[in-house]
């Protein structure tokens, strides 16, 4: 994954770990919340330069190699809060000072507010406001929904975006290579997305296949008949 280095700030690191651990050491895990996390926040922000955020909806790996690849976009993974934490579970214990590494709660059983959770929702409101000009989402077209309103995507970062500073959303709808296609730009779960951003006064555009996405895919399977040049 492409480094938060290339932002090149100078960042306190001890403070921003502190904040960190701060936000749910001795704390009930399923009582988290976004204020929890607000000096943290303000210790470790970054601002992504207009028309370079790309946000992803069940792509992780294809978003990921993409901003690998074109280092002028960034994900959330690729600021310095969401690659400090991604791929981390974490939580704290009212009865102990220590982190909790044996029974942190799972956000589907057991608690919505719990810490790992609460933080993301934190983190990718705070990406989407800060977005602004053209901003893109990579979504997966081999599933039936590409857009999801209950992923983190659809709840929460969309509604973040401001109209004032963003002023369009490109959706990048990717198949993958020999599977069969579920849905497209043409799909209903993408009309949905379009109907959301449309009311938010946003303008909405969207790709099937993006280019320089798919030949990332076609990488890993260059003899595919999709992939091969058409002269």
């Amino acid at each position: 994954m492409v480094s938060w280095h290339r932002f090149r700030r100078h960042k306190d690191c001890q403070k921003i770990g502190e904040a960190f651990v701060n936000a749910f050491l001795s704390k009930d895990p399923c009582y988290t919340s976004e204020e929890d996390y607000q000096p943290l926040m303000m210790l470790a922000s970054q601002t992504v330069p207009c028309n370079k955020t790309l946000f992803w909806s069940k792509t992780s790996e294809l978003a990921h190699q993409y901003t690998l690849v074109q280092q002028e976009m960034f994900t959330l993974e690729n600021t310095l809060l969401g690659y400090m934490a991604d791929g981390l579970k974490w939580c704290g214990d009212v009865a102990s000072s220590e982190m909790n590494y044996q029974s942190c709660p799972d956000k589907r059983q057991d608690c919505i507010n719990n810490s790992v959770s609460v933080f993301w929702n934190t983190v990718s409101k705070r990406f989407a406001e800060d977005a602004c000009g053209v901003v893109h989402v990579v979504l997966n077209g081999s599933i039936s929904n590409p857009f999801d309103e209950k992923s983190t995507f659809g709840r929460v970062e969309i509604f973040n975006l401001h109209p004032k500073k963003v002023h369009t959303l490109q959706a990048w709808v990717m198949h993958d290579i020999g599977g069969a296609p579920s849905d497209s730009c043409a799909g209903s779960s993408i009309s949905d997305l379009k109907m959301i951003i449309s009311k938010r006064n946003i303008t909405f555009t969207c790709q099937n296949n993006y280019r320089p996405v798919k030949f990332l895919q076609c990488v890993k399977n260059p003899e595919h008949s999709s992939c091969r040049s058409k002269k």
